[in-house]
């Protein structure tokens, strides 16, 4: 069976909560059906972008099930599957199969510190068994365990690999991934200063894995698209450029602080943060909203800005 082929903008989506700290899955909805009228590609669900390590394992089943109920078809719907142990996380890939997932997404799990050679065997006897499309993000500033790329090329041997998200600041290791021309697609994270998306792209990269595009979806889409042609690298200089001033922003606080806030800020029915973190406040937050406003977001998207913040800005 050919592999999934995933080209574009990969939106890590944050979890909305209601006023009462509850997931809300009304709110999941617009926000799904926001991405999917703007071009994303995937969106995955229960990222570091959607607060999974406070969400409680019933919170997590929960999500699975109700958002795999609200597919298209149109968009494709990853989950966030790590766990603490190999075991815990064979089960929530599993999980996520039987409800409707269309893959997972796997970080080598976090505060252990995994050996690279434990790491590898974690990611190969996940893919072992499972046959949900599967996909490796390299982060160590989260998880404190990094892949060096021969560990990565053996991994995506594995039919099960599909998409691989690398999130150091090492241009060579993308370099050397996309040399071997493994058949994954290989994106990167849309941080500004990572460094990676200009030459992910011009080497031929197949996307972003991203969480700008929470707050700007067809931007990041554009963003996304592989280059074909002359036209396509033009298309990206000119909205990357313009982009720069969001970007930064996005990055500005831990991932989801900024987004998140600025989402709540504009309207996006994104909900507060989970405690300890807290969300922008005074300057910092008008900030955000006087860069959306500056590049004609709030009239883009219909936002409705506060007349406070609309002030600040």
């Amino acid at each position: 069976m050919p592999r999934m082929k995933i080209e574009g903008s990969f939106v890590a989506l944050v979890t909305p909560f209601n006023q009462d700290g509850a997931v809300d899955f009304g709110a999941f909805r617009t926000l799904l059906e926001f991405q999917e009228k703007h071009g994303t590609r995937a969106v995955l669900i229960m990222g570091s972008t959607g607060e999974t390590s406070m969400l409680a394992p019933e919170e997590r089943n929960r999500i699975v099930v109700e958002t795999a109920k609200m597919k298209s078809g149109r968009m494709l719907f990853f989950y966030g599957c790590t766990g603490n142990s190999t075991e815990t996380t064979v089960a929530n890939v599993k999980f996520a199969r039987a409800n409707g997932a269309d893959g997972a997404i796997l970080a080598a799990p976090s505060y252990i510190c995994a050996p690279e050679d434990d790491a590898e065997r974690f990611f190969l006897d996940v893919a072992d068994a499972t046959d949900l499309p599967l996909g490796i993000y390299n982060n160590p500033p989260r998880v404190k365990t990094d892949l060096h790329w021969d560990h990565l090329l053996r991994i995506f041997k594995h039919p099960n690999y599909v998409v691989h998200k690398e999130s150091t600041t090492r241009v060579g290791q993308v370099a050397q991934i996309l040399a071997a021309r493994p058949d994954v697609a290989v994106m990167c994270c849309d941080s500004p200063n990572l460094g990676l998306v200009v030459p992910t792209m011009s080497l031929g990269g197949h996307g972003t894995a991203n969480m700008t595009g929470n707050i700007a979806p067809a931007e990041l889409a554009t963003l996304s698209t592989p280059w074909r042609s002359y036209a396509e690298a033009e298309a990206f200089k000119e909205i990357y450029l313009r982009l720069l001033p969001l970007l930064h922003f996005t990055y500005s606080a831990i991932n989801p602080v900024a987004v998140k806030s600025l989402m709540k800020a504009v309207g996006l029915p994104g909900g507060s943060l989970r405690r300890p973190l807290r969300g922008l406040e005074g300057e910092a937050l008008a900030k955000g909203v006087q860069i959306v406003k500056a590049l004609g977001l709030d009239r883009k998207y219909g936002f409705k800005i506060g007349p406070s913040l609309a002030a600040a800005a």
